[in-house]
């Protein structure tokens, strides 16, 4: 019964998620997939850390509208997600809450699910709260240079402690609702591990903006951009350094990526 209680809750947090504008169309249907399964093999300990991740996420992109008026021009994409974010930030832990159902009582699968999570919430929480930092941000690969606030691969106090909180928030619950079917001996340890691991991919994720995430350019708003052909304005932008297909999107998936291994690397070595 599991399974189709799961697609049932999935379905009420899609529809309401849409109704709210936090997802538009293409995006409920990608978190009515990734619901499902999260929700219907792993069960609630799984279900409370991704709506965890999705309702501070969206809360905080609704947050502080006035301090974020302008930077709307630099990000590929708006507050309202479509399926590609969803899959980009939910698509890893989809698939460690399914390798839960063939690898049952094994911590790994909990720890990947958290450490994905974590990484994404902390860079979420970065990006939306590191535009309170008094001071404009300093680029990651060279720190004496300061950017624009939401340049990608800027980083800043604010943002790196935003990051640290969105990812301790997610490695506590990761803690406090250790699945019954779970072997975890240290939760301090895990709590650690999770934690670190989350902003070290947030931390990985400015540094792709700052090197190989493609960036472009408007000539009319003279403004270095994620959105691609068109800026805000309507113009059309020109690609001017990092690979074409390394969007966004392809960026948050190594954001999770990295927090993974960090967090399942220690148990290899």
């Amino acid at each position: 019964m599991q399974l189709p209680l799961g697609f049932l809750f999935a379905i009420i947090i899609a529809f309401l998620a849409y109704k709210a504008r936090a997802l538009n169309k293409s995006g409920a249907v990608a978190a009515l997939i990734v619901g499902t399964i999260i929700f219907g093999i792993g069960g609630l300990p799984w279900a409370i850390l991704l709506l965890t991740f999705f309702i501070t996420s969206s809360a905080l992109s609704r947050a502080f509208k006035k301090r974020k008026q302008g930077l709307d021009e630099k990000f590929s994409k708006g507050h309202q997600r479509d399926a590609g974010q969803v899959f980009a930030n939910g698509g890893l832990a989809t698939l460690f809450a399914a390798l839960h159902f063939f690898f049952p009582h094994q911590s790994w699968t909990w720890i990947g699910f958290a450490a994905s999570l974590a990484a994404v919430n902390a860079d979420t929480w970065a990006t939306e709260l590191g535009v309170l930092n008094p001071t404009s941000p300093r680029l990651i690969t060279d720190l004496k240079k300061r950017v624009e606030k939401g340049t990608s691969g800027g980083i800043s106090v604010y943002g790196t402690l935003a990051s640290l909180t969105g990812s301790g928030l997610i490695a506590l619950l990761a803690v406090l609702f250790v699945p019954t079917d779970t072997p975890v001996t240290d939760q301090w340890s895990l709590f650690l591990l999770i934690t670190f691991a989350g902003l070290a991919g947030s931390l990985f994720d400015s540094f792709l903006g700052a090197t190989v995430q493609a960036m472009y350019y408007c000539p009319t708003d003279d403004k270095e951009t994620e959105k691609h052909p068109l800026h805000t304005c309507g113009t059309p932008t020109t690609h001017i350094r990092g690979w074409k297909w390394l969007d966004n999107d392809w960026v948050n998936v190594s954001c999770g990526a990295f927090g993974v291994l960090m967090a399942l690397l220690p148990g290899l070595m």
